[in-house]
């Protein structure tokens, strides 16, 4: 039985992940502050054929992501893979209060970080297991203030883990997805392709580990354009990530 753990697992992306990885097989454990909507997607991923395992968690609480680590390992005592999905948007100035710069660092970087240190002495003991991060195109584009300073950090966080655990059996693969029709994004944009993108995404990175995915792929050619002209790209964006938001931007913690 291979056990998973997937982070904002309640909406949005995190459920999309959830379901997709619910197969027969699996055990995914389920992690995100509402309660009833954790149940639910455990109802359906068990309806599917899969386990699932729901612990209601703020990422944030170093002693709710223990609580998290130890249900994981009491289910055969392994964790396979760790999927850091929970994450917040905010503001694209960087004028945003304090508190909010505070909400979007705790849940975007000192999150996936706390539970990275968390699984990785657990993989490696067992000599394998695959890390999955949820970063964004806005961490390749600097265009939305705080956020994408996280989304910065955690491409810098998910390369350095990955090269220090080359010859464990433990991998790390950043995905990094753009604008996806979650609730949020749909209500000022359409046509926006859906989670599962994200979740099929993911599961390829677990069955086959790479260093980055990038989904929609349209976004490869935006990321290339703002690396090789950023000139052109300040042209572009100036101005509008106050008014508009950003590249990849999400409000929700279920993504």
């Amino acid at each position: 039985m291979t056990v998973v753990i997937v982070t904002g697992a309640s909406s949005g992306i995190g459920e999309a992940i959830a379901r997709r990885l619910g197969r027969p097989g699996m055990t995914v454990v389920l992690a995100a502050r509402r309660e009833a909507e954790l149940a639910q997607v455990a109802s359906a991923i068990e309806g599917n054929g899969g386990a699932a395992v729901a612990v209601p968690t703020d990422v944030r609480d170093p002693k709710a992501v223990t609580e998290l680590i130890d249900r994981a390992r009491a289910v055969n005592g392994r964790i396979d893979a760790l999927v850091n999905n929970a994450g917040v948007g905010g503001p694209g100035s960087i004028l945003a209060d304090d508190e909010i710069v505070d909400r979007v660092i705790d849940v975007n970087l000192r999150a996936p970080i706390r539970l990275m240190r968390a699984v990785v002495p657990i993989m490696r003991e067992q000599r394998g297991g695959t890390i999955v991060n949820i970063g964004s195109v806005a961490g390749e584009v600097g265009v939305s203030g705080i956020y994408s300073a996280t989304k910065f950090a955690l491409r810098g966080m998910t390369d350095s883990v990955r090269r220090e655990l080359l010859g464990t059996g433990v991998t790390v693969t950043l995905v990094e997805p753009g604008y996806i029709g979650t609730p949020a994004n749909l209500r000022n944009r359409k046509n926006l392709p859906g989670p599962e993108i994200v979740a099929a995404a993911v599961d390829s990175a677990i069955k086959r580990p790479r260093r980055r995915i990038i989904v929609p792929g349209k976004y490869r050619a935006a990321v290339l354009a703002a690396n090789a002209l950023p000139m052109l790209a300040d042209r572009i964006y100036a101005g509008k990530p106050a008014k508009r938001g950003s590249l990849g931007h999400r409000s929700e913690t279920g993504r």
